[in-house]
């Protein structure tokens, strides 16, 4: 997997405020507000800043959290999962593993074999219709 790299002035130029603040500054949409929250089509759902495939829509559920949640994502080489520790708690931070931007976090709580619950941020994502 060949990583992107490019200069936050470059990332500002191709990504709305509102991406640039989650992907670039790990920042995170208000719950109930994404766009792909409620999404139950088929497809993929790809990372907003550089297009590499994260998840599929076979593993989306409604984990009534007000971010879109996935079981699994479609590659594990394709996330990077790093400790965090800020706002007071200790979660596990998701990062597209090609451009490093943040999608959100993920938790030991989901449904499925792994019991793990990918909350990611619907302006992190998007989304590839099955044809």
């Amino acid at each position: 997997m060949e990583k992107v790299v490019k200069s936050e002035q470059e990332w500002r130029a191709e990504l709305t405020p509102e991406q640039y603040h989650v992907l670039r500054e790990a920042g995170t949409e208000r719950p109930g507000t994404g766009e792909l929250l409620d999404n139950v089509e088929t497809g993929d759902y790809l990372c907003a800043a550089c297009g590499s495939l994260l998840f599929r829509s076979d593993t989306k559920f409604d984990a009534h959290c007000g971010w879109p949640s996935f079981t699994d994502p479609a590659n594990t080489e394709h996330v990077t999962l790093l400790e965090d520790s800020s706002h007071g708690m200790l979660r596990t931070e998701v990062r597209c593993a090609t451009c490093d931007s943040h999608l959100g976090h993920v938790f030991p709580d989901g449904p499925g074999e792994s019991g793990d619950r990918y909350c990611m941020n619907s302006l992190s994502l998007r989304f590839r219709r099955a044809e």
